[in-house]
């Protein structure tokens, strides 16, 4: 069998487990074939020394360790005869028995060993040093592979991955495989990670009828739960049928039944809310009920009179100390951070919200109150340090965030354990999804104060919910709007423009200004040249703005002027191959020494260490964004530095990174750069062609916005006010006081 990409079929027994990741099935094994030992790398959970393994994959040359077989799928058989039970036995497969233990058991039992561990554990009591407690221990683990196995195999023949697999066993145990069996539809929730259409395809070859109830369910529950990504935090009954019907084709009333029985069951809760025959999942419900309920009872805990009295006096001396005085916006806002536990703070560029929140800040430590400051990403978290001149976190980092054994979210803060502060202040709150609001306000000690700042025209979080904007227009919670631009402000391009824009006017494009420019250019080839020109040569030296400094931006990932096409451009104008910078191709993305990458996912787990050498820790989130540092080939392993840290990823992992030359301005939220370049071309949809991601861009620079492209598109987008409405039932519980 020759190296290369064709797919070929290596058969032989496992003689060693060189490494194995118990949570994901990756393995790295030794097995011994007709011609020779071969090293197999890839997912194969449960597979032990002993085993007589059939794997399928391509080969592939390591530069340290040589040939090796990339598997992509298995089937594996049990040792059978004596000396592989002895090498399943003595590679320390079982806990409590290493070789001397296994030999005496092999020689005790032989062929009948695997058989005697599993079902009569109680006759391993006649070998020596084996108690009745660790003779229980090995029959249980024994017990416990041989059903991962079971379940692993049981799955691939239906092209499920094995760590849906490791999920479903490591909750159900032995009773999986026939949970499974029974209703396939269970792999397809979220907690176990199976594609809908996978467990579908799968319990139809099983011969389940396409009109059964656990399909029409299962569709049901995936269709709420896919549209979670639409923004919904709920779907009207109405609706729910009829895309259940549109999925699978059951017919309406079918998908009516199924609805009932899952509102009978609880995995949908039911409720008229905001107009409409509302469905949710139970997670969502909950969770907007419970930020509905916790902004009421925030809103509820007004400061004593005699604070109150306070507060303007301590304001005055905040003015005089800082030798400002506050616009009367800027101060009733100061004045409700202190009077109440809530108060929104929103308002565009220039209009002085950070002038805002650095007196709040001081008001609060006037009080005495420790204060909490954070924002739901790192770039916008390490911005907001920089503006107040003191630490912020992610809102993960402050909650204490980790993922559990099946993947999900949990906190370490919350209601019992809440974050050691009096006062939290978050930033950039339009970013903020109902379950992530959900988790902050439950960490917010009770007394506790929170003051929640955004700009509401900016596009709204990636998440389910509409939270900034229904806190705004729920009438609960004190909120104040600055509008007035400042003067300084005022004399920039890009703050004067980013107000034309929102009130849906069109800024002078042919303009002479100082920070806001548009080229036009009237092809994607033409606009994704000049970009690059930008970057690589007139930005740096007709301004001396560095590459680094600049972001480039566009509405969409995809088409001609997109940001996977900008990428490719924009790294072989910055970073070109040669030097000997090594590069590595990994899925549509090649990663070269020098790149600018962003971390695509939030990874608690990743070790990082600082650049000092010193300090290290755990967790990257997403939209970090750093450089590739190095690529080495023989430890197969990618380091970015991430500007203060240094985190080093094995290739496997590099599906969490994606390039940043460019990047959609969905991802750009949070952020600002010194220069931002946006390219605008047609054929984008017009649900990313609107008013609010273009304002979004504009007030992504700090220093020069400059557009390329089409002037037709800018305008049109100025003109596409069009908001894509989300199901959300928070503004009218905040409304009518329901919780």
């Amino acid at each position: 069998m020759a190296d290369g990409s064709e797919r070929v079929q290596v058969d032989g027994a496992v003689t060693s487990v060189v490494f194995r990741n118990r949570e994901n099935g990756y393995a790295v094994l030794r097995v011994k074939a007709d011609d020779g030992e071969t090293t197999a790398v890839g997912c194969m959970p449960g597979v032990e020394a002993g085993d007589s393994v059939k794997l399928l994959g391509e080969w592939s040359a390591h530069q340290t360790y040589g040939r090796q077989l990339k598997v992509d799928s298995f089937e594996r058989g049990a040792p059978e005869n004596a000396d592989g039970i002895y090498q399943y036995l003595a590679s320390g497969a079982l806990k409590h028995v290493g070789a001397a233990t296994a030999r005496l058991l092999v020689d005790k039992f032989g062929a009948d060993t695997l058989r005697v561990i599993e079902d009569e554990p109680e006759r391993l009591l006649t070998i020596r040093g084996v108690s009745a407690a660790k003779a229980r221990e090995m029959s249980e683990r024994l017990r416990g592979q041989a059903g991962l196995r079971r379940l692993v195999e049981f799955l691939a023949k239906y092209g499920i991955k094995p760590g849906v697999a490791i999920r479903l066993y490591s909750e159900r145990g032995d009773g999986a495989l026939d949970d499974v069996r029974e209703n396939p539809y269970v792999m397809a929730s979220e907690r176990y990670g199976a594609d809908f259409p996978d467990a579908d395809n799968m319990a139809l070859e099983l011969g389940f009828e396409s009109d059964c109830h656990q399909r029409v369910e299962a569709a049901t529950l995936f269709e709420l739960t896919h549209n979670l990504q639409n923004g919904h935090t709920f779907i009207p009954r109405g609706k729910l049928a009829e895309a259940t019907d549109m999925l699978i084709g059951v017919g309406r009333e079918a998908a009516q039944d199924a609805i009932e029985a899952l509102c009978e069951t609880g995995e949908i809760v039911g409720e008229t809310i905001a107009g409409e025959d509302a469905c949710y999942l139970r997670h969502m419900y909950e969770a907007e009920v419970y930020v509905a309920g916790r902004v009421a009872e925030l809103a509820g805990d007004a400061a004593p009179e005699q604070r109150r009295s306070d507060i303007g006096r301590i304001i005055d001396d905040i003015e005089r100390k800082q030798g400002i005085t506050y616009a009367p916006e800027q101060r009733r806002a100061v004045e409700a951070a202190g009077a109440g536990g809530i108060m929104a703070l929103t308002g565009g560029p220039g209009t002085g919200k950070t002038t805002c929140v650095r007196g709040i800040l001081a008001l609060f430590d006037a009080l005495g109150l420790k204060t909490a400051l954070c924002a739901p990403t790192g770039r916008a978290a390490k911005r907001m340090s920089e503006l107040c001149s003191r630490e912020a976190l992610t809102i993960h980092r402050l909650l204490g965030a980790d993922v559990s054994e099946n993947g999900t979210h949990v906190f370490a803060r919350g209601e019992t354990d809440p974050i050691d502060a009096d006062a939290v202040v978050v930033d950039e709150a339009s970013m903020i999804d109902i379950t992530l609001m959900g988790a902050l306000l439950a960490a917010v000690p009770r007394r506790g104060r929170v003051v929640i700042v955004g700009d509401a025209d900016q596009l709204p979080s990636v998440g389910p919910g509409s939270v900034l904007s229904d806190i705004l227009g729920g009438g609960a919670v004190p909120s104040v709007l600055l509008t007035e631009i400042f003067r300084q402000a005022a004399e920039s391009d890009i703050i004067k423009n980013a107000h034309m824009i929102n009130r849906g006017e069109l800024p002078e494009l042919d303009g002479t200004g100082s920070d806001f420019f548009f080229i036009r250019r009237s092809t994607p080839e033409r606009i994704n040249e000049t970009v690059a020109q930008l970057c690589g040569e007139r930005l740096p030296r007709g301004m001396g703005i560095e590459p680094a400094q600049i972001q480039v931006l566009a509405p969409t990932r995809r088409r001609e002027s997109g940001v996977e096409k900008l990428n490719e451009t924009l790294r072989e104008a910055l970073n070109p191959s040669g030097g000997g910078k090594k590069e590595k191709k990994h899925g549509n993305f090649l990663f070269r020494e020098g790149d600018r990458v962003m971390q695509n996912k939030n990874n608690y787990d990743i070790i990082w260490s600082g650049c000092d050498g010193q300090t290290r820790g755990k967790g990257v989130f997403n939209g970090d964004v750093g450089r590739v540092k190095a690529i080495d080939t023989g430890r197969e392993t990618l380091t970015v530095d991430y500007e203060d840290k240094l985190v080093t990823y094995p290739f496997d992992q590099l599906a969490e990174l994606e390039p940043a030359f460019a990047m959609t301005v969905h991802k750009s939220q949070g952020s600002e750069y010194r220069a931002v370049v946006m390219a605008i071309a047609r054929g984008a949809p017009p649900t990313l062609l609107t008013r609010r991601v273009l304002y979004t861009a504009v007030t992504r620079a700090r220093e020069l916005f400059i557009a390329v492209g089409d002037p037709q598109v800018f305008a049109s987008m100025v003109c596409n006010d069009r908001r894509l409405g989300r199901y959300s039932g928070l503004r009218a519980r905040l409304l009518s006081g329901r919780s």
